[in-house]
């Protein structure tokens, strides 16, 4: 235990003097190279201001509302018997998982920060939920990726399906994960009743614990989806100056290597190192340079999946600004992304080199953004899609969750 003890110090000590040190070398850098590190935060704020502020507004402060209202607590009830066995979590994690797919980065760690903070999962239920609701929307996939960067409006499909499966597959290995620490919540005693009925019950005492009136519960959403956005902003810029300097500087170039002998033993095109070493540290940049690197294009869009399930250091420090104060660990959801590029990068190969390839049957028809962003016709339909989107997904779930609970209540049935 005492030389287990000191090995720890010796890391934490050696981590302190590599962020230390890290931190002088990108300062000292900045101020060498001050045009470039200007360049890329001014393109950092418009990608932030142009895309990233429009299009996640909407989700976070129609999410606050929904909670404050207790709709969040009336999805738990009726999901429940979906969510629990399938992944191991609360019934409120199809909120999250909804959200996270209408959405994306990190509109589900908002979600589940906010469910551990009001008591309504444990820890290690966060965790579990964190590790596979961190997913891309559907927008991104199928019109900046396939359209956008690929120009190939079928692959968009292929990505897609196979983002989210292997999505799914992560939240089922998690299932196992802190086992042994929830084993209050696995013994706990099943609520009896008439599962709508509690649904609705759920909703009103929420409701009524909440006491806000309208106005101020409005006031908050956007005062707390302003608090995360600008956060998430500064992310952006930080990491947006923060590729530049280590490009700048010749660190990526080392790490191209690195790369580069990774993807020879895997067989694939040494050309696709550049991609990763960018989708490393941000996924926008990772699978714009997977689309346009020299290769096959099976590598390539294998590759750009499996940037896109990683999702970035940059959208993994956004997470972990939001969840570390609520006492969420960030080892596992690391491991859980890694699990997911993997496998998202397996099953785009197995869809392509299918032959019952899905691009060739149906695309999704892609809508991009009007330039005048700051519209009132702009929010209004931005507002709008959030609000079918979220809707429909939950709908689909519930429709799942209320038939498993018909079929587990007539087979209990039978059985008497």
């Amino acid at each position: 235990m005492k030389i287990w003890g000191r090995g720890r110090r010796y890391r934490s000590r050696l981590l302190a003097y590599f962020m230390a040190f890290s931190t002088v070398f990108i300062t000292i850098s900045m101020v060498k190279y001050p045009k470039e590190a200007f360049d890329s935060a001014v393109m950092g704020l418009n990608l932030w201001w142009n895309v990233v502020f429009p299009a996640l507004l909407p989700f976070f402060i129609l999410s606050e509302i929904l909670m404050g209202f207790g709709v969040v607590h009336f999805i738990g009830i009726l999901l429940e018997p979906l969510m629990r066995p399938i992944f191991n979590v609360p019934g409120v994690g199809a909120f999250a998982m909804s959200m996270g797919l209408a959405s994306g980065y990190p509109m589900d760690a908002v979600i589940t920060c906010k469910f551990r903070k009001n008591q309504m999962c444990t820890a290690v239920e966060a965790e579990r939920l964190l590790s596979f609701t961190n997913t891309a929307d559907p927008l991104f996939m199928f019109g900046a990726v396939a359209v956008g960067m690929f120009g190939m409006p079928e692959l968009g499909a292929t990505i897609a399906l196979a983002h989210y499966i292997s999505s799914f597959l992560v939240g089922v290995i998690f299932r196992y994960h802190g086992r042994h620490r929830d084993g209050i919540t696995q013994d706990a005693p099943k609520p009896s009743g008439n599962i709508i009925l509690r649904a609705f019950r759920a909703l009103y005492n929420a409701r009524q614990e909440d006491k806000r009136s309208t106005g101020q519960l409005l006031g908050d959403a956007v005062k707390s989806s302003m608090n995360t956005i600008l956060l998430i902003g500064g992310f952006i810029i930080l990491f947006s100056v923060f590729l530049r300097i280590i490009s700048v500087v010749g660190v990526t170039g080392m790490l191209e290597k690195v790369f580069a002998i990774f993807l020879c033993f895997f067989g694939y095109s040494s050309n696709l190192a550049s991609a990763l070493v960018s989708g490393f540290f941000e996924i926008d940049l990772g699978a714009m340079a997977a689309s346009q690197a020299d290769a096959p294009l099976v590598e390539k869009v294998a590759i750009a999946s499996a940037i896109i399930a990683w999702s970035g250091l940059c959208v993994h420090g956004q997470v972990a600004s939001i969840v570390i104060e609520s006492g969420i660990r960030m080892a596992p959801y690391m491991f859980g992304r890694l699990l997911h590029a993997v496998l998202a990068a397996v099953l785009t190969v197995l869809l392509m080199k299918s032959p019952l390839a899905l691009g060739s049957y149906f695309s999704v028809p892609v809508m991009w953004r009007p330039v005048g962003v700051n519209s009132w016709a702009f929010w209004t339909t931005r507002i709008e899609q959030a609000t079918y989107q979220i809707a429909l997904l939950i709908g689909i779930l519930v429709t799942f969750s209320l038939a498993v609970h018909i079929a587990r209540e007539i087979f209990a049935y039978v059985k008497r």
